[in-house]
């Protein structure tokens, strides 16, 4: 048998930190999604929706701790990244229902995950070092 894959050892996430997010159809779903106003799909339609939401939501939640984590810890903006992080985590802890409100509630949550990434990144450094 010979060895045809590598194993990839990134303990801090440094490389995946310098891949950026694929934003474009993400903000489009988002924007579909909060647009609908009797929508009728079958509930395994809308928990695979709920599931694409919930994984972004942990790769934008991960930059945004990771954003939060190079400014100090006195700083504001770090304590309420972490209040919003602590929220995030436990929405998305709960295991996605079939039904538009839950798709609807990932939604809202991938957009201000998104405009508080966005926040953060034009105070924090870009560079990511390791801890």
């Amino acid at each position: 048998m010979s060895d045809t894959h590598g194993v990839l050892y990134d303990p801090h996430g440094l490389i995946e930190a310098e891949l950026p997010l694929d934003r474009t159809p993400y903000e489009a779903l988002v924007t579909a999604v909060l647009a609908w106003k009797n929508p009728d799909l079958a509930p395994r339609d809308y928990e695979q929706i709920a599931l694409q939401l919930t994984g972004h939501a942990r790769a934008v939640a991960t930059d945004v701790r990771r954003h939060a984590a190079a400014l100090p810890k006195s700083d504001g903006r770090r304590t309420l990244a972490d209040v919003v992080l602590r929220e995030a985590d436990g929405r998305l802890s709960a295991p996605p229902e079939g039904t538009a409100r839950c798709a609807q509630g990932h939604a809202r949550l991938v957009r201000a995950l998104y405009e508080h990434l966005d926040r953060l990144a034009s105070v924090a450094p870009q560079a990511v070092t390791a801890p």
